[in-house]
């Protein structure tokens, strides 16, 4: 199942994307909301999480290692044009996506939980 069309049922009391009026990055663990915070260009989806007072594991900060792995849930984490040690094509149609290296453009729900 590819990123854009895995099905999310959030708690009730998640806010929705729609009523933000800048692009939003909200940190899910399965259908729980961790925590949401504004995009900032330029930045990756672990310096996000630390904004958001979410702490994701890292190890070596440069999509070798594959510790940051996190879930696409929904929206746009941009790929380099060649993937990183860290991430196959299979990982990739999964979803799956490196927190340190991965900057998301517009409104983007992330599972902090990796796709396998």
């Amino acid at each position: 199942m590819s990123a854009g069309t895995k099905a999310l049922v959030l708690d009730d009391d998640a806010p929705s994307l729609s009523n933000s009026t800048s692009p939003v990055i909200r940190f899910l663990k399965g259908a729980h909301l961790l925590g949401q915070c504004a995009i900032n260009p330029g930045e990756t989806i672990v310096e996000h999480a630390e904004a958001c007072g979410i702490r994701l594991p890292t190890n070596c900060t440069s999509g070798t290692c594959g510790t940051c792995m996190v879930s696409l849930i929904l929206g746009e984490v941009p790929l380099p044009e060649e993937l990183p040690p860290g991430l196959d094509d299979f990982l990739v149609g999964e979803g799956a996506r490196l927190g340190c290296i991965g900057r998301p453009r517009g409104d983007v729900d992330i599972d902090i939980r990796p796709p396998i």
